[in-house]
């Protein structure tokens, strides 16, 4: 089976608000939209929007055992374990096993995400 499909719209677009749901155990922090999911490799691709003062500190890092290549679209986004605040146009694409995070924003922040859970420990990032 493949990724489900959509013909052009925009989730950016305040008319699509509605869509968005909050990040399980982010509430009030950040939200996500899946934009396209495969069902039976789980693979996906969604926004996840961190809100004005958003600061994830409390959770610690995150790390998972498959690759992801992340790119951001708007705003900014301060990654602890690089030291680095991310701007819009940063992209990276993840090896199984990376540390990233915790982040906080001041300003809000968009990020695209694309995951592969299915690759697990198919080691250099994609």
């Amino acid at each position: 089976m493949a990724k489900s499909t959509a013909i052009y719209w925009n989730p950016l677009d305040s008319e699509n608000r509605k869509r968005w749901t909050p990040v399980p155990g982010l509430e009030g922090m950040a939200e996500e939209l899946t934009l396209s999911i495969d069902p039976i490799t789980g693979e996906y691709t969604r926004l996840t929007r961190f809100l004005p003062g958003a600061d994830t500190a409390p959770f610690g890092g995150k790390t998972h055992p498959y690759p992801e290549e992340v790119f951001i679209v708007s705003g900014r986004l301060y990654d602890r374990a690089f030291d680095l605040w991310l701007e819009a146009g940063h992209y990276a694409s993840r090896p199984p096993g990376e540390l990233h995070g915790p982040f906080r924003t001041d300003a809000g922040c968009v990020v695209l995400e694309v995951s592969f859970p299915d690759r697990v420990g198919d080691g250099p990032a994609i």
